[in-house]
């Protein structure tokens, strides 16, 4: 592929050329060669999608960031990248110059789109001449990532980290008050209750200190309340979670439980069990290609070793983590294999109302190779663990 536009700039272009990096050629590669193969099984015409800068799919398809709605097309007899866009000096819905100009190269038959196609970018389609189906293409190319996407979901993830580290040292420099944690006052008075809406508010700033987004996704689960003013108690597992966006669009997904003056007891044995399992599931993705249900019953079976009934609750998830923060592989039946990027979480119940939970990223590599931890800070449920 030679030339062409820009995302977002006015006329027919080829995928985006500006983005010359190494990655860059990498992502639309893998994307041309997925949706090409989707073309040929379908005897479909063309791929197209529209959408702003909000879609996943846009995003992918367009290294350069976008700003205004966008349509883009693969033309699969010309083998080249289409792009219009609301920001073109041309008049009209992207997704209805884009058909036109589809119609004017002789293409007839079917188009592929996602199917999550805005309505209105189908009708434009449809009025052109074409007929629709729906295709997951571009959803399975973006399942394994470039070097440079996972580094992007890397920064993601050391923003959560940061988050996570700061919490924790909130935790580690509480006091306790009658059973219930505390931090200093800024003006010298009795200390402050530390409340779960406090310690969000602590993991949030890190984040955005360390150069991403919340995106909302940070939450503060204490096992004993569901009131975010309501003090943290001692002795309680504390469930922190966040999943920040990075500045190129890309997620992290982190979790950990932190326990202020801990009683061991069920509560380490469920943490010993729950912090085993991660260690098994990476040994079983380094041996090969594993489905994410093998992965999740992996993970639920090492926790069950440590001597838990089928009464007891355990509950397992694993998915891909990238422009969102759950995408393929995310079904039971799609494969965890070398280039994926995923995020395991796993909870066990310690009793009626606390839980252990851990959730890390993990980038699988070459068959036989370790996979690697993203940014992963100490497991630990002591707080001063993380901050080594």
């Amino acid at each position: 592929m030679t030339g062409g536009n820009e995302c977002g700039v006015a006329g027919a272009a080829r995928f985006p050329e500006s983005d010359s990096t190494v990655d860059g050629r990498e992502r639309r590669d893998r994307a041309t060669t997925v949706v090409s193969r989707a073309l040929a099984d379908r005897d479909a015409a063309a791929f197209v999608h529209a959408g702003t800068e909000r879609d996943p799919g846009i995003r992918y398809s367009c290294p350069q960031p976008v700003t205004e709605l966008t349509a883009v097309a693969y033309d699969g007899t010309a083998s080249e990248w289409l792009v219009r866009s609301a920001a073109d000096a041309e008049r009209g819905h992207p997704a209805e110059r884009l058909a036109s100009a589809l119609a004017d190269r002789g293409l007839e038959g079917t188009i592929l789109t996602p199917p999550r196609v805005p309505h209105d970018a189908a009708l434009y389609l449809e009025r052109a001449g074409f007929e629709l189906a729906s295709t997951d293409a571009l959803e399975r190319a973006r399942a394994t990532k470039t070097a440079g996407e996972r580094e992007r979901v890397a920064a993601a993830q050391r923003a959560a980290s940061a988050g996570i580290r700061r919490a924790a040292a909130v935790l580690a420099d509480a006091t306790v008050v009658d059973g219930r944690l505390a931090v200093d006052a800024s003006d010298g008075a009795d200390p402050d209750p530390l409340t779960p809406a406090r310690l969000r508010i602590a993991i949030d700033e890190a984040v955005v200190g360390a150069g991403a987004f919340p995106a909302g996704n940070t939450a503060v689960n204490p096992g004993s309340s569901t009131d975010s003013d309501a003090p943290l108690q001692r002795g309680d597992p504390i469930v922190l979670e966040t999943a920040p966006r990075g500045p190129a669009g890309y997620y992290g997904g982190l979790a950990r439980t932190l326990v202020v003056d801990g009683d061991g007891g069920r509560e380490r044995r469920v943490h010993v069990g729950v912090t085993q399992s991660f260690r098994s599931a990476r040994s079983m993705l380094t041996a090969g290609t594993e489905s994410v249900t093998a992965v999740e019953a992996d993970l639920e079976a090492e926790v069950r070793s440590f001597g838990f009934s089928d009464g007891d609750a355990i509950e397992t998830r694993v998915a891909g983590v990238g422009l969102e923060p759950r995408e393929r592989p995310v079904a039971g039946g799609d494969e965890i294999g070398p280039g994926t990027v995923v995020r395991l979480d796993v909870a066990a119940r310690v009793d009626a109302d606390d839980w252990i939970r851990i959730a890390d990223v993990m980038a699988v590599t070459d068959e036989g190779e370790r996979p690697d931890w993203l940014a992963a800070p100490s497991q630990s449920l002591a707080p001063t663990a993380l901050l080594d």
